[in-house]
């Protein structure tokens, strides 16, 4: 048994490994990316034939590794809370067909909204799934939950969420590892309408998982995950879940805490546990990351006169991360924040690298629509979106991944003529194209701008689905092939783009235009290895 320094994601990764993980699904997304690049990278994964490639979006992501749980193979899918809606329909699905080999969905939110825009919390669906969820409370926990969380899926044959947060994603901490497992064989699931949803299969698989309900409860107070610790000082109870609970217990020496603690790291809810923790104790505060998900359950269920203390009587801020400090506050003990820190240096705001091809673009672009004015240009999620900042004030829109060709279509539908989507080479694949059909279908006035910089770069330069498939994709959809136009955006250029995209912006139908040059950063990144190669 080795001991190893592991960020959260590695931990999950490696646990992965250990456990007999076929293969790892996955789409870029922080805080997520570093679970599938660790297997991407670990010798040992290649070793044992792991299947580990990025996935075009969460939706794929998400129904290639039913498939391989399908064929009786453990298999984890990852991604980011924002993610999890586009996987959505699949994951409410995958409780009512069911899974053959183990399946682990690894849903990574992000609370403060750090590199996200929004900070919902991922608990919500498996509740509205009926589905059970880990949720670890440091990096050994996440390593031992995903052997267990494949054992409890396969014993129970339901997908199992693993939750985790930011601060639990991206800190470090000693794990120790386990000795290593086989991986599955294949095995096609016993019963051959399991996968089969028509309408009478699926009334009674739902039957089924509505029955599961209470061994689910069970096996979470089994487990050693969720805990109860007694304390003399009945005056507070206190439910800590996840990497809340390391907070509370920062706030006590020798983390003795003197009130009586439910720790609560695996769900559904253990609701014998709360209830003796209500009838015992005068008062209950709940500490958990992200959206209150126990608390609002905890008013719900128990119909007991009792004071609960959290988020929604504003014990704790309704909005960002928890941190032992405004716990500490929740506790009524002195707040130890101290005064804040002097802002000696002005804040940099983000913007777009040095050299990055976006910047020649945009430029272009701006010049290209002073003729219409201000007001035309829908952004998606990328790097791209810094073109709302200064000097560019390019866009005016980003709301969620493939939005920029979808509100471009409706804005031009309601007589806003030109109307600009631009959007990234990987977020096209990922959620552009069905829009992009759309348009084509409609003869929309709508020009597509597809920023390619051949990668995924927002989250680190990881391969695109786009790579030299774009233009073939666009005709196939059917945009007319002279409307399709490649341009390579670098300030000499300048003039033969502005030229290009106002072109487009006249004319009455669906454009396509693909500005190509690679990412700064990776071609950076490629120099520099093949002048190490040489050397």
């Amino acid at each position: 048994m080795k001991k190893v320094i592991l960020l959260g994601d590695e931990a999950i990764a490696q646990g992965a490994i250990d456990a007999g993980m076929s293969g790892i699904f996955a789409y870029p997304g922080t805080p997520s990316t570093e679970i599938t690049e660790f297997v991407q990278q670990s010798k040992e994964a290649k070793e044992k034939g792991i299947r580990s490639k990025w996935s075009a979006n969460e939706k794929t992501a998400y129904e290639a590794a039913l498939g391989m749980s399908y064929a009786g193979k453990r298999t984890m899918c990852c991604m980011k809370h924002v993610g999890v809606n586009v996987a959505a329909d699949a994951y409410v699905n995958s409780g009512i067909t069911g899974v053959n080999g183990g399946f682990i969905f690894v849903a990574a939110d992000d609370p403060s909204m750090h590199s996200s825009q929004n900070e919902q919390d991922s608990r919500f669906y498996a509740k509205f799934a009926l589905l059970p969820v880990l949720e670890p409370s440091n990096q050994q926990e996440a390593y031992d939950m995903v052997r267990y969380g494949y054992e409890l899926s396969e014993r129970t044959k339901l997908p199992v969420m693993l939750r985790i947060t930011t601060r639990l994603a991206h800190s470090r901490s000693g794990v120790v590892r386990k000795e290593g497992l086989a991986q599955n064989g294949l095995k096609l699931p016993e019963n051959a309408n399991q996968f089969v949803l028509l309408p009478a299969v699926a009334r009674r698989n739902y039957n089924q998982l509505i029955g599961k309900q209470a061994d689910l409860e069970k096996a979470g107070m089994e487990s050693g995950f969720n805990q109860y610790i007694d304390g003399d000082d009945k005056s507070l109870g206190i439910i800590a879940s996840g990497i809340a609970y390391n907070y509370l217990m920062e706030n006590f020496k020798d983390e003795k805490c003197p009130y009586p603690v439910l720790k609560i790291s695996q769900y559904p809810l253990p609701t014998q546990w709360i209830a003796k923790l209500v009838d015992s104790c005068e008062k209950i505060l709940v500490l958990e990351e992200g959206m209150p998900v126990i608390e609002e359950q905890l008013r719900g269920i128990l119909n007991r006169d009792v004071k609960v203390l959290g988020r929604l009587d504003g014990a704790l801020n309704r909005a960002g991360e928890l941190n032992p400090n405004l716990v500490a506050k929740a506790l009524g003990k002195k707040d130890t924040c101290g005064v804040p820190i002097p802002e000696l240096v002005t804040p940099r705001p983000p913007k777009l690298c040095d050299g990055c091809p976006h910047i020649d673009s945009y430029n272009a672009l701006n010049e290209a629509l002073q003729p219409y004015g201000k007001g035309r240009v829908f952004s998606d999620i990328g790097c791209y979106t810094l073109g709302f900042l200064p000097p560019y004030y390019a866009i005016y829109s980003c709301v969620d991944m493939g939005a920029s060709v979808t509100m471009a279509k409706g804005a031009a539908d309601a007589g806003l003529v030109p109307a600009v989507a631009v959007i990234g080479d990987s977020t096209f694949t990922h959620s552009g194209i069905t829009g992009l059909l759309d348009c084509v279908n409609d003869k929309a006035p709508v020009t597509i701008i597809i920023l390619d910089n051949e990668t995924t770069a927002m989250t680190g330069g990881q391969s695109s689905s786009a790579q030299g498939k774009i233009e073939r994709i666009c005709e196939g959809l059917g945009v007319e092939k002279e409307h399709i136009r490649i341009v390579k955006p670098l300030r000499k250029n300048h003039e033969e783009m502005v030229k290009i995209m106002a072109e487009e912006l006249a004319y009455d139908g669906v454009s396509v235009i693909i500005p190509r040059r690679e990412c700064i950063q990776t071609l950076n990144k490629r120099m520099r290895e093949k002048f190490a190669e040489k050397k």
